[in-house]
């Protein structure tokens, strides 16, 4: 059996938690500058590229004051270690949720589907779901129900890929390809695709009054190699043309922060 680590600083940690990568050697991409340290650990002919991030960009979408937090896909609980209060967390992954169990109040190993029985109801003031919901078969369904377990008021914070991002268009529109891949807007194990217009409706459909809205995560990358330029080139000229109505599209994620609405 092959158990090996290997270690990149400077990009995105990524972890596949909800499906493994089976291919017959070992992928991932490189495609953010983003702080972190990529894990890529092979198990034979199985995959898993693990990912821990602070992701302290999304502390600027959380409540001023917050007592009881879930956080959805806590991973080992870097996120969890910036929050005050009383924090719980739901991890699929049996490895990181014993590191997370040191750092938070308390944590289901499961999937949310698999341990939401297991959640105190009416009993959070704030939910936690970065780089979660995508991965959802069904993200309406997992959005009405999460309301049962939000105290009155209570508030969901998260973050989900921008299928608009300029790399994806210049793919989709230019290559006329929809490669996907082991990390980024087109992950393979994404089963969910999101624009800003259709995860506002998800979350007002829901039942949430969206308090603040942001692209995160943006710039359009210049290099002179065939990767960047064609990409860079073709965003920075649909934002031109549509006379800055594209502009959206130079975020690779956006973030959200949705009150649920009372009565």
């Amino acid at each position: 059996m092959l158990n090996k680590t290997i270690r990149v600083r400077w990009s995105i940690r990524k972890r596949n938690i909800y499906a493994d990568v089976r291919d017959d050697h070992a992928l991932f991409q490189i495609h953010r500058n983003i702080d972190g340290v990529v894990t890529l650990v092979e198990d034979r002919n199985v995959t898993r590229v693990a990912y821990r991030q602070q992701r302290t960009e999304m502390l600027a979408l959380m409540p001023s004051h917050c007592t009881r937090v879930l956080e959805i896909g806590c991973d080992e609980g870097d996120f969890a270690t910036h929050l005050e209060g009383e924090v719980w967390g739901i991890e699929p992954d049996v490895a990181a949720a014993t590191i997370a169990t040191g750092r938070l109040h308390r944590v289901l190993v499961g999937t949310f589907d698999a341990m939401c029985e297991e959640l105190p109801v009416g009993y959070f003031d704030v939910v936690v779901c970065n780089d979660v919901i995508e991965h959802m078969p069904d993200h309406d369904r997992f959005l009405r129900q999460i309301g049962a377990y939000m105290a009155p008021g209570g508030v969901l914070v998260g973050s989900v890929p921008n299928m608009r991002h300029y790399r994806a268009l210049f793919e989709l529109l230019v290559l006329r390809d929809w490669d996907y891949r082991d990390s980024g807007v087109l992950d393979r194990t994404h089963l969910r695709f999101f624009t800003a217009r259709s995860l506002r409706r998800s979350l007002e459909h829901a039942g949430f009054e969206i308090e603040r809205f942001q692209g995160i995560n943006g710039g359009i990358r210049f290099g002179l190699s065939r990767q960047l330029l064609p990409h860079a080139l073709f965003g920075w000229a649909m934002i031109v043309v549509t006379l800055g109505y594209w502009r959206d599209i130079r975020f690779m994620q956006f973030g959200f922060r949705a009150r649920l609405a009372v009565g």
